[in-house]
């Protein structure tokens, strides 16, 4: 049986190098499909163009994961990338005539809004307060009207190989503990990637929504103050108080834990010390 990864990213080749552990067959989507590695196979595809463009699809397709990355932070590209790209992704396999058993969407949770500190789940209404995470939102209801037994994933605050921003931060001597409290939630990739493939390999076959964060909502500054201690550097406070990106509130794991999910990297301390350590692979 064949997967389709479409926009094999640095997530998405995580997540097929895992399904080919498993035992599939594993073919992925990219504008550059040199840059996917082996066991995968790789093809030219532009998921923001026509449908009619898109390579043809394994007859023996049982699950699709769309994973697609926007070129810039701008409401056109996140619709040309995740509506558009959603919506190119299933008329091609309904032009091949394709009807995979799973489907899943990498999603975000930006479509939710500010919670002032309370707990976030599936069962909270989305606000997005972006155009951005509103765009993200309308390819999800695109998604669901079309495949209502497709499955969301909404991520939060991605790290690990190549996603060392916070890293970056504190070693260049510009990270800064906010003035204020900033709740972040958070998610090693490799996580993120265990769990795309737990979903759509599981019995019984999973819900429609499920959010995907690690164990602990965690002050920014308390992430920032310990990498400053792994890494053996200062941390200078920041009286101007930056305003937090990921709205203030709590994500809960518990729906996807439910399902037997565990993590290698239950918090940000062992996913982090992974990072500084060496441990898994950056791909382009």
């Amino acid at each position: 049986m064949t997967v389709l990864i479409a926009g094999c990213g640095d997530l998405g080749t995580e997540a097929g190098l895992r399904f080919a552990a498993a035992g599939f067959s594993v073919l992925g989507w990219r504008r550059s499909p040199e840059n996917i590695p082996a066991p995968l196979s790789g093809q030219a595809a532009d998921l923001t163009g026509s449908s009619g463009d898109l390579p043809r699809i394994p007859a023996d397709t049982d699950v699709v994961v769309i994973s697609v990355a926007a070129g810039q932070r701008s409401e056109e590209a996140y619709r040309a990338a995740y509506v558009d790209g959603t919506a190119n992704v299933l008329d091609a396999l309904e032009r091949d005539g394709v009807h995979p058993r799973r489907i899943l969407f990498v999603s975000s949770t930006a479509v939710y809004g500010d919670a002032g500190g309370d707990w976030v789940d599936e069962a909270t209404p989305p606000a997005p307060a972006s155009a951005t995470g509103a765009v993200i939102l309308e390819a999800e209801e695109l998604l669901h009207a079309r495949r209502p037994d497709a499955v969301v994933l909404r991520l939060s605050g991605i790290y690990g190989p190549g996603r060392t921003r916070l890293i970056d931060s504190v070693t260049a001597g510009t990270g800064r503990v906010p003035a204020q409290p900033q709740l972040t939630n958070r998610i090693h990739r490799d996580d993120a990637a265990a769990a795309i493939v737990h979903l759509m390999t599981q019995d019984p076959a999973p819900e429609p929504l499920y959010v995907g964060v690690d164990d602990e909502p965690v002050d920014l500054a308390e992430v920032l103050r310990f990498l400053a201690a792994e890494l053996g550097r200062d941390l200078p406070a920041d009286t101007a108080g930056p305003a937090s990106r990921g709205g203030d509130r709590k994500l809960s794991n518990a729906k996807l834990r439910g399902t037997g999910f565990e993590f290698a990297y239950p918090t940000y301390r062992q996913g982090y010390r992974a990072v500084l350590a060496g441990q898994g692979t950056r791909h382009p």
